[in-house]
């Protein structure tokens, strides 16, 4: 009884999965079956992603300290586990193993205003995501559109996604870093002036920055949160170089270098600060003047090139159009007149 049982269930079985592979087959073409394995198994890998991802809990959580050093501990110990970012099960596959791979990666991201533990990985996570997303779109359209396949023309079709998807983060940081760095450079000049006030009127240079960067707030400057980090580490009692170092490193700008080349002299050698920013205040304004000029000489320039590419081509469609008409005309009729 229980052996006709299983036979039973078995041919159940086989004809269910005869009658589902019928159906792709119908549906989808003889590779019907393996569209449905690969789209199960992008299912599979799409919710093992938030496992991966899943970090584990700090044991230490559960705990209310009393003592301040012990807190300090369990903050030490929360910033080492945040320095893995929310993706810990992707560290080895996200980060280069390279270190100065990994450093030029972290400047550019903090130069584009990315500043979290986690940015390097997300930032290989979404290269690695878009390409692979994409290739599997060229695929799905090189087999949905209803043509004459061609395994070579399909394959060079979805290897041109998954290379734009590939690189588009690339140029998306690099683009990233121009803005944010145009935006520094312009708000700069401001910022020197605003500086040089706070200084004369009697504030001292991390009282300016830090008045500096509550100004410009209002602005929406990335120029504003900078000088706040320098507060902060100034306040945390970091030397001083090194924190003006870090602060022109982030923004990589060659003003604001020069800036902090000109703060850290005048701090070596014991100069007036006052009159050190007074005098480069002025070669900021005269520098963002300058700026504005050439920006303006190149307009006409661009305007001619414009106006060649939109109007020459129009015109001479609009006036030796007509013309090669009847020459093409004529010639046609002298091609098929009989015979002399």
């Amino acid at each position: 009884m229980a052996g006709a049982t299983m036979i039973g269930a078995s041919e159940a079985l086989t004809s269910l999965v005869d009658r589902l592979w019928g159906s792709l087959v119908e549906s989808y073409g003889p590779a019907g079956p393996f569209y449905a394995i690969a789209a199960l198994g992008m299912l599979l890998a799409l919710l093992a992603v938030p496992f991966l991802m899943k970090r584990t809990k700090d044991p230490l959580e559960r705990f209310s300290f009393k003592d301040e050093r012990l807190k300090d501990d369990l903050v030490r110990l929360r910033s080492a586990n945040e320095e893995s970012g929310n993706l810990h099960g992707l560290g080895n596959l996200l980060e280069p193993t390279d270190k100065e791979e990994l450093g030029q990666t972290r400047r550019q991201l903090r130069a584009a205003g990315y500043k979290s533990a986690g940015a390097v990985r997300v930032y290989y996570l979404a290269r690695a995501g878009l390409g692979l997303g994409l290739l599997l779109f060229g695929l799905t359209m090189f087999v949905l559109i209803p043509a004459e396949p061609n395994l070579a023309s399909g394959l060079a079709f979805s290897g041109i996604f998954a290379l734009g998807g590939y690189f588009l983060p690339v140029y998306w940081i690099r683009r990233q870093i121009e803005s944010r760095r145009q935006n520094i450079q312009d708000s700069f000049p401001d910022a020197m002036d605003m500086m040089l006030v706070c200084i004369e009127g009697g504030h001292s240079m991390d009282q300016a920055m830090a008045r500096v960067g509550v100004e410009l707030q209002s602005t929406g400057s990335p120029l504003a949160e900078e000088m706040q980090i320098v507060t902060h580490e100034f306040r945390a009692g970091k030397e001083r170089s090194l924190v003006l170092r870090d602060f022109a490193e982030r923004c990589a700008v060659n003003d604001i270098s020069s800036f902090v080349t000109v703060l850290i002299q005048s701090a070596t050698f014991g100069t007036s600060i006052s009159q050190a920013l007074r005098v480069y205040a002025a070669e900021m304004r005269d520098k963002r003047l300058m700026r504005a000029e050439e920006k303006a000489n190149l307009l006409p320039t661009k305007l001619t090139l414009g106006t060649m590419a939109f109007t020459v081509p129009p015109l001479i469609l609009i006036l030796a159009g007509p013309s090669f008409i009847q020459i093409v005309r004529s010639l046609t009729q002298f091609g098929s007149g009989p015979p002399g």
